[in-house]
């Protein structure tokens, strides 16, 4: 059997790639695992300044594997649950992780694929990918964060439409609606993808974490509480060795070098 996670370094980006491209990269527990594992290794790899996160085979991810769930009706409902909460624990590993990850989208990204890529900090998706909250299509509701994901962007209305019709999104409507950053044209999202990377990785590793923390909050904090965590996480970053790189390189006028600093700290 091939793998179901692909690994390759491009510099200081790591890429990860879905090998399930018979089935349009269709979701397992065995890919949950190895991508949970392959994120733990590079949130610890100094070498690591950023992830990218893509599909072989032509497309993203077609979501779960809809042979797999006509099986599951049968199942007490706690074990369904617990299977539920691979793909919910996969979701949270992609949103959490210390290392900005970066979506790279051809083809279709649907159900719990288009939860997956848009648990990532970045999305870089082809001009001609497809985006649907598909679940309505077969009798089921929307897992994987996506309507919580999707409503950071759109009204409640437009959210609606999109989770009771299941319609097919362009990358191009995606990036007007605001979750997509980047487009390509089709066959470049990886290659576009691994540009934004490999400017975000030559960045300071802990300022970065914590920048996504901050962003990550935002949606959810009162003004009050964001303003606290932003001072806490300002009067911590102005002691680190990476804030006297930074505005030592800027006050000799040379470039930064965070990624030497972060291989000597390893």
């Amino acid at each position: 059997m091939s793998e179901v996670l692909l690994t390759r370094r491009k510099g200081a980006v790591l890429v990860l790639s879905n090998n399930n491209p018979a089935a349009r990269n269709a979701l397992s527990p065995a890919f949950y695992a190895a991508l949970t594992q392959a994120l733990t290794q590079a949130e610890a790899d100094p070498a690591v300044g950023a992830i990218v996160l893509t599909g072989e085979g032509g497309h993203f991810c077609s979501g779960g594997d809809l042979r797999q769930l006509a099986t599951r009706r049968e199942l007490p409902m706690e074990e369904r649950r617990a299977k539920l909460e691979g793909l919910h624990d996969l979701v949270r590993a992609v949103r959490d992780c210390r290392k900005p990850v970066i979506a790279a989208v051809e083809g279709a990204a649907a159900g719990a694929g288009l939860s997956l890529a848009l648990a990532c900090d970045m999305l870089v998706a082809a001009k001609n990918a497809v985006f649907s909250v598909a679940y309505v299509k077969v009798g089921l509701t929307p897992d994987g964060g996506a309507t919580a994901f999707l409503a950071e962007f759109v009204s409640r209305q437009v959210l609606t439409e999109l989770c009771l019709t299941g319609e097919r999104v362009s990358g191009e409507r995606l990036h007007a609606l605001g979750p997509v950053n980047r487009l390509a044209e089709p066959g470049e999202a990886l290659a576009q993808a691994l540009a934004l990377a490999t400017q975000v990785a030559a960045g300071p590793e802990l300022a970065m974490a914590r920048i996504k923390t901050l962003c990550r909050n935002a949606y959810a904090n009162t003004l009050e509480e964001q303003l606290e965590q932003e001072a806490q996480f300002m009067v911590r970053s102005q002691e680190t060795a990476e804030s006297r790189e930074g505005i030592g390189a800027f006050l000799e006028k040379r470039p930064p070098d965070f990624a030497t600093l972060r291989q000597s700290q390893a």
